[in-house]
């Protein structure tokens, strides 16, 4: 079973990055299941339903959120009707969505995907580790895979969470920092794991916004009107390959595609 797992996806560049380079990179490595960030993937905050099923239709199988998920109010129009989008697990409740949902791949290949948030330099939600216990006890034994997004700013949060769940999910997969990592492993009890996927969308920018108003932010300490850049894109992310008895992994590789 192999699966891709893309960056946060950034706006239009990330979108036609995505429309552009998808179907051959699919081809190419024998992709059953493909998953991505799309917290900023509409304007760069958000997500509406005419982006959904774009990102969708371009062959995107699931897509996991973060803590943009309810800045456009658009979603609240879909997120309960579209179990091919999840949202942080650890909001507290009641809370619209859901934070994971199982998948049928193939004939009999079931797939689990959580998406959670983390706590440090972010809103201080529900504790993401318990929210992913309490979410593997429900479970049980019935997906055959089960993959985590964790959408989240601190590398030791996404590591320690990396670490926790070695060997009960077949990979743990940071997002959020939109800046890829280079430490993709498998842990000793065969769980995938990297840092962060990196990020889909403009090449010259700076978390795929423009330069020059976040320079003048910092500089300045004022604040500045975002927007997602122009230009060259990219996309990242990363292929696992999965044991098809065991639901461990195999093997990780990172992947970062360039497009004028």
């Amino acid at each position: 079973m192999n699966i891709l797992f893309i960056g946060d996806i950034v706006g239009r560049p990330g979108r036609a990055i995505i429309k552009g380079l998808l179907p051959r990179l699919q081809q190419e490595n024998n992709i059953d299941f493909t998953i991505a960030n799309a917290e900023n993937a509409a304007g760069g905050r958000g997500l509406t339903s005419d982006v959904k099923d774009e990102l969708l239709g371009a062959g995107i199988d699931v897509l996991t959120m973060g803590n943009h998920v309810w800045d456009n109010k658009n979603i609240f129009s879909f997120i309960d009707d579209e179990p091919r989008l999840i949202r942080p697990a650890n909001y507290p409740g009641p809370c619209p969505g859901q934070g994971y949902h199982v998948y049928q791949v193939g004939f009999n290949q079931r797939i689990a995907v959580i998406n959670v948030s983390g706590r440090m330099f972010l809103p201080p939600l529900d504790c993401p580790f318990q929210a992913v216990r309490d979410i593997l006890r429900d479970l049980g034994d019935s997906p055959d895979y089960i993959l985590i997004d964790v959408h989240a700013e601190a590398t030791s949060e996404k590591l320690a969470m990396g670490y926790h769940f070695d060997g009960q999910v077949s990979a743990v997969l940071g997002t959020h920092t939109h800046i890829q990592t280079s430490d993709e492993r498998i842990l000793p009890n065969g769980t995938a794991y990297i840092t962060d996927l990196g990020m889909t969308g403009p090449s010259h920018s700076v978390l795929g916004m423009e330069i020059n108003p976040i320079i003048e932010k910092f500089l300045t300490g004022r604040p500045a009107r975002f927007e997602v850049a122009g230009g060259p894109a990219q996309m990242q992310g990363v292929i696992i390959e999965l044991d098809e008895h065991r639901g461990r992994a195999i093997c990780i590789k990172r992947i970062s595609l360039a497009m004028e």
